[in-house]
């Protein structure tokens, strides 16, 4: 899914990690307020795998402005059925931002189609494109989706060292969080899944905030 080039869309297709370590495979990452990164300010990152060796995730809360599934389909050559074009599509990422990826509910999955969390995965081909807004899909596309272009990733140790200087927390991932409302809220939704504000982890409120107050 190329944003400037005639091409499939590809991405990493690695495996979701286990072991002994706290690998974030199939989490939300969220931008603490203190992220100097500004590709990263107040992004949630649905990951997508993660282990000793990389780490790759998804931005699913920053739509572009001037991108949507029509422009996609267009440079795809994929006839578009009526009334499609109009959804919106993502920045995933600051790698690979020639390719894309569909995040999208499990009602919908091929061989291609990697499983992040509970009933959600993530498809990176021409083909889901043209389920989703072709005049010639071969089947039905997913209820829920969400198109991205390009892609976060990490390598070895580099998002632990940032987690470790408080740049990012995490969460379970909510299918309904990020499908469910508005992108430009996601941000504060992510932080109140975990019973916390923006202001609750800034700076400025921990070195105001009595030493012994309970943070709920």
């Amino acid at each position: 899914m190329p944003r400037r080039k005639k091409e499939a869309a590809g991405g990493a297709q690695s495996e979701l990690a286990s072991g002994p370590r706290d690998f974030l495979g199939g989490k939300l990452l969220i931008a603490m307020p203190n992220m100097t990164d500004p590709r990263f300010e107040k992004s949630v990152v649905l990951m997508v795998s993660h282990d000793e060796n990389h780490a790759m995730g998804v931005v699913v809360n920053k739509p572009l402005a001037d991108v949507e599934l029509g422009d996609l389909l267009e440079q795809l050559e994929i006839d578009p059925r009526q009334g499609a074009g109009g959804e919106p599509v993502y920045y995933g990422g600051p790698v690979q931002t020639d390719r894309g990826l569909v995040v999208h509910s499990l009602d919908y999955k091929t061989p291609q189609t990697m499983t992040v969390g509970p009933g959600l995965g993530v498809t990176a081909s021409k083909d889901i494109l043209v389920d989703i807004g072709g005049s010639a899909a071969k089947r039905k596309g997913p209820d829920r989706y969400l198109l991205a272009i390009g892609h976060a990733g990490w390598g070895a140790g580099q998002l632990e060292s940032e987690i470790a200087v408080n740049a990012w927390c995490h969460s379970e991932v909510d299918a309904d969080l990020i499908f469910g409302g508005d992108a430009k809220d996601l941000w504060k939704a992510a932080l109140k899944s975990l019973g916390v504000t923006a202001a609750m982890l800034s700076p400025e409120w921990s070195r105001v905030r009595p030493g012994d107050a309970p943070v709920n």
